[in-house]
């Protein structure tokens, strides 16, 4: 795709993010029962790529996509702001950079929205929820789609934050954009691209194998919940299917 096709992608998907998100500051029952939703899953993710975090090589790949992609930053609430910005973001990064920024919004959007209809069908149990309860709600709400979606913006993220790792004065460029970000009020935003930038630039190798392992174990969990087995919840590290 092209910048200016990024760059489309990027405002509208912010425009949806800020409406999902007026729920959250409206409702504060609502609110606190999505930060329990989101912390179990955090406690899930973390289990599953066990693995993965204990690994040298991996360790901060690893901490990046659990902690900024699946608890990415919210941006819905400075749209003008980001608005502002963008005409620099397009001028200064990459294809690559922008493809970052755009799909991370576009991961933030969706998450709040898949998130919002698993806190919805998961109602008073949301307090004590275990495997059981987050998988038949999971099932509830079915859209299959965009839980697929979902996975795939985990691996074009990580295709796009590796490619963004071999261009040279990249460092430069984000260092570049540190300041009309700060002024924007989007110092979050500068600082997940450069959390990303440094996590995957210091792998081994490239991000391939990475990016595949955290790939195949999500869409096998998800296969396995839509399917009925709640069991894939539970599975650690190197001995998932995959």
């Amino acid at each position: 795709m092209s910048k200016d096709t990024y760059r489309h992608l990027l405002l509208a998907e912010l425009d949806r993010s800020e409406a999902l998100r007026a729920r959250t500051e409206e409702d504060p029952d609502f609110g606190g029962k999505r930060a329990l939703l989101r912390s179990w899953q955090g406690g899930r993710l973390a289990r599953t790529h066990g693995d993965l975090l204990e690994s040298r090589r991996f360790h901060a790949a690893a901490k990046f996509f659990l902690n900024d992609l699946y608890g990415p930053m919210d941006l819905s609430r400075h749209i003008d702001d980001v608005r502002r910005i963008v005409p620099v973001m397009t001028r200064v990064l990459p294809d690559s950079g922008l493809a970052t920024v755009a799909h991370a919004v576009e991961l933030n959007a969706l998450s709040e929205s898949l998130d919002g209809a698993m806190v919805e069908a998961l109602g008073e149990a949301v307090p004590t929820i275990d495997e059981a309860a987050y998988g038949a709600a999971y099932r509830s709400i079915g859209r299959a789609d965009d839980r697929s979606r979902q996975i795939d913006l985990i691996e074009l993220l990580g295709k796009a934050l590796d490619k963004l790792t071999h261009i040279h004065f990249i460092g430069m460029t984000l260092r570049m954009m540190r300041k009309p970000a700060t002024l924007a009020g989007l110092g979050e935003l500068q600082a997940f691209l450069e959390r990303g930038y440094a996590a995957f630039g210091a792998m081994r190798g490239g991000a391939s194998e990475f990016v595949t392992i955290v790939v195949a174990r999500e869409r096998a969990i998800s296969e396995a919940l839509l399917a009925g087995d709640d069991e894939a919840l539970r599975r650690r590290g190197a001995t998932f299917a995959r």
